[in-house]
């Protein structure tokens, strides 16, 4: 049988060699993008929806009389009203794990373009000062290791874990902070969120946004912070109160910040952390930590092989009634 696939955000994707896996089960309607309010017309007559960032409601499902499955090109489900779609039998299911070496790999590159002042050093040759000088080396801003810092995390989910596994193979001492209180790793020792703060030379989030995050670092919390501590936000913008982190790194609180995730994405023209008074101190990236080649193109592997598990495993014979909503 075949069947009617669309792919509502297809430019979040960005191009994949592998999108050929999810044709192979019908036909594959794709948009770059979808405004909600083409939303329901654009999946009136789908079998299978698949959305990364596209929100499907109640009204959406309502208008869909042929739905089966909601694919989730993303790991948070926070885009479909999972009750509803659990009302009506049909199936919701996400991709988890595709992204785990890439933000892992991302946090590291965004980390020693602080500690190792790269694009200083780079420009400084580029811009021929180097050839100036009458040494072979040249002694700018300070190299710093990482091997013996205390590398404190915030999240220690699978991509936690991989950082912190990163971590200590260059020799850094790992600490870690629950954010839900019932995480626990026997190979690193935990520590309150003040402690983490207080005593930890790098500070690494890795968490999801909830009601136990939101917010969760703010100026009083940065205050906390060793003066030439670094923190890291890879977990979502939500987590760090912008306006405070911009102050603290204008105040010389801490040594500096980088940071992929952002309250409002893409951020606003005046939003705070662009007007910070040492860009140096600030490492900036667009929500692009996830998106590794290789961790797309998983991704869409990961989609193609949940649509298949669903139709050979969990679409009733009948076609229609109560389906399995993970």
């Amino acid at each position: 049988m075949s069947y009617r696939l669309v792919l509502l955000d297809a430019k979040t994707l960005g191009h994949v060699s592998n999108m050929h896996l999810l044709e192979q089960f019908g036909t594959l309607q794709k948009y770059d993008q979808t405004p909600p309010e083409q939303t329901i017309s654009r999946v009136a007559g789908a079998d299978i929806i698949i959305t990364n960032k596209v929100v499907i409601d109640r009204k959406v499902m309502d208008r869909a009389p042929n739905l089966k499955l909601i694919c989730i090109a993303a790991t948070g489900m926070n885009n479909v009203d999972l009750e509803y779609a659990e009302e009506k039998g049909i199936a919701v299911k996400n991709a988890a794990g595709y992204s785990t070496h890439s933000v892992a790999q991302h946090t590291f590159a965004s980390l020693f373009r602080l500690l190792n002042h790269i694009s200083w050093y780079d420009h400084y040759v580029k811009n021929k000062e180097y050839s100036k000088g009458d040494l072979f080396t040249h002694h700018g801003p300070v190299i710093s290791e990482l091997n013996g810092k205390r590398y404190g995390i915030i999240g220690l989910g699978a991509i936690g874990q991989a950082v912190a596994g990163i971590a200590t193979a260059f020799g850094a001492r790992v600490v870690y902070y629950s954010t839900s209180g019932k995480n626990r790793n026997d190979r690193y020792p935990s520590a309150g969120l003040e402690e983490l703060l207080a005593t930890s030379d790098i500070i690494s989030i890795h968490a999801p946004l909830n009601e136990n995050t939101r917010a969760l670092i703010g100026y009083a919390q940065l205050k906390m912070m060793q003066p030439h501590a670094i923190l890291i936000n890879m977990g979502r913008g939500g987590i760090v109160i912008e306006e405070d982190l911009a102050r603290a790194l204008n105040e010389g609180l801490i040594g500096g910040a980088c940071l992929d995730v952002y309250e409002k994405e893409p951020p606003a023209p005046d939003n705070p952390l662009l007007q910070v008074r040492d860009p140096h101190k600030l490492v900036l990236t667009p929500h692009i930590a996830w998106a590794s080649l290789e961790a797309r193109e998983r991704l869409i592997a990961i989609v193609a092989e949940n649509i298949r598990n669903f139709l050979e495993r969990d679409l009733p014979a009948s076609g229609s009634g109560q389906s399995k909503t993970q």
